[in-house]
Parts: C-alpha cells; structure tokens; sequence
C-alpha cells in the first residue's frame, strides 16, 4: 500500500475567510501551511463573504456532513435600487429603482421572511441542473429555472439602515441562500436590491471567537512558528449538540469494529437519534441509538 503524504493530523481549523479568495484558494492555502494528508471544507463562501469556514483535517473530515447540517448566522448588508444577475455586488446590474424603502417598511417586512419559507436560490449557485452546476450554466448564457424550496430562518433583525443600504443579522437552517433574501426583500419591498457585504459569524458549534485569519497563520509562519497546530480544534468540537456516551476500552474496540454495542442500566440514555461514543477522553464512533444500542456510523482512527 502507498504511503499516505503529508502529516497525520485531525481536527478542525475555524477560518476567518477573507473577501476575494473563493473557497477553494482558502482551502488550498491552509493545505500549504499544515500539510495535512487529508482536508476539507463543512461548506463554501462566495468570494464576496467573509467569515467563518470551517476546514476539516484528517478524521474530522467524516464530520463534515454533521456542521454541513448545522445551523448558520449572517451579518450581511442590502443595497437598494439596483438587482443584479448575482444577486450581489460582484454582478452586473439588470434592473434599477429610483425608490428606497422606510425604516419601518422594512421591519414589517421581516415577519415575512421569518420562520419556514420557500426561497429559490440564485441563479448563480451551485445547485444542479440536469447534471450542471447552475452557475456553470448561467455565465454561458444558458435559460433555466431553479425550483422553490423550503429553508428555515429562525431569525431575522434589523440592526441599521440608511437611505441607500440596511445591515441585517440572521440565523437560518441548511440550503439558505442569503442573497435570495436580499433579492427577495428588495422585490417585495418594490425598490430591488443586492448584498454589498456578507459576513458568515456562525457555522453550528464554530463561531468567530474560535475563528483565525490567514493573516494570523502567515505571521505565526514569518515568525518561525513551527506549532501551528494550536489553532486546532478537537475532532469531537463539530459535535455539539449530540449527546455523548463514555464507553469501556471494550466497547470501543467493538464500535471500532463497525458493530454495536448494548446500552446498560444507568449509562442507557433515554434517547434515539445521533450521539457519539468517547473512551478514555478520545473520541470512538458517531451513531444511531435504537432499541437500546449503539450502532456506529462512522469510527475514528484517533
């Protein structure tokens, strides 16, 4: 068997992603300062977003589906009067408006795009058509139709707004495209609009006081710095919010094993659904509780 490159390193590194860099230049820049034999990324940012984006290396790359699934929160500022076919500021304007809304019309707007609504993502998305990426299709000029679907936003405040632009926060569920509520907001609010900055603050358990910038990385590098690996976060730190369960050293080599284990007496959790398995402080195994074990779904080399 050939020999795996690069170094044997797991967890998860919370960058603070820059504006400019798609997501792909951020994750390959992290690659070059941690040489990990694997990475990944629990998402993407638009070149335009900043914020949170979280990598995965090694191990915590079978987590990924975990925080892909999570809960998000945005920072994100609408210009009005003006749509574009990105529905962002890096597009190109297709239609104007000499209206600008109220304060207040845009609060009572809110109620509206709050809780489970249907959205449909832009047209410069990676979401698929007939085998396509959408935004592959939409920069050759090809005519398509994106469907509706349902998103959650758990949350949506205003926190400024001006004549021209407004700053608004919001929390939302997986598939939520917050360029559509931009679009979407200025439609409904008869003046058209586009995000001219987006800011990610939140991804699941991950959040900006755990987050590092590229900047950071590169001066610890300048510095001579070879212990970089302090801004890495456990395996286990994608996790939060499932339950977990402290097994035996025996248990663990069952789990490990891809076979389940039974739930006894007092250490049985009155629960079914997701929890994850740790012995001697080190993580085993995500699985599914059901009638009264354990069944492991993913096992860790740690």
């Amino acid at each position: 068997m050939a020999r795996q490159r690069g170094r044997r390193l797991n967890g998860w590194l919370i960058l603070d992603k820059p504006a400019g860099l798609i997501s792909n230049q951020a994750l390959n820049r992290v690659k070059r300062f941690f040489n990990p034999q694997k990475a990944g990324m629990a998402g993407i940012l638009d070149p335009l977003a900043t914020g949170i984006l979280p990598i995965a290396l090694g191990e915590a790359t079978k987590t990924v589906a975990h925080v892909v699934d999570s809960s998000k929160s945005y920072r994100f500022t609408v210009r009005w009067g003006a749509a574009t076919d990105t529905d962002d500021a890096d597009g190109q304007t297709i239609r104007t408006s000499e209206a600008r809304p109220s304060r207040g019309a845009i609060e009572a707007l809110l109620p509206r795009f709050t809780g489970e609504i249907m959205q449909t993502p832009p047209r410069f998305s990676a979401i698929k058509v007939a085998g396509e990426r959408a935004y592959d299709l939409a920069r050759d000029g090809e005519e398509f139709a994106l469907a509706e679907r349902p998103v959650t936003v758990s949350a949506l405040r205003l926190v400024d707004a001006g004549v021209d632009e407004a700053v608004f926060e919001a929390d939302c569920g997986k598939g939520t495209y917050v360029r559509s509520l931009a679009r979407d907001m200025g439609e409904a609010l008869g003046c058209f609009g586009h995000i001219a900055a987006l800011r990610r603050t939140r991804v699941g358990a991950f959040d900006e006081a755990a987050s590092v910038t590229l900047d950071a990385i590169e001066a610890a590098v300048a510095d001579g710095d070879t212990v970089l690996d302090r801004f890495i976060a456990p395996v286990e730190s994608a996790l939060d919010g499932l339950p977990f369960l402290s097994v035996s050293r025996h248990d663990a080599q069952t789990l490990r094993r891809g076979q389940p284990i039974l739930l006894r007496g007092a250490s049985a959790p009155i629960v079914k659904g997701g929890m994850y398995a740790v012995s001697d402080g080190v993580l085993v195994a995500v699985g599914e509780v059901d009638k009264g074990e354990l069944h492991p779904l993913r096992v860790f080399n740690l």
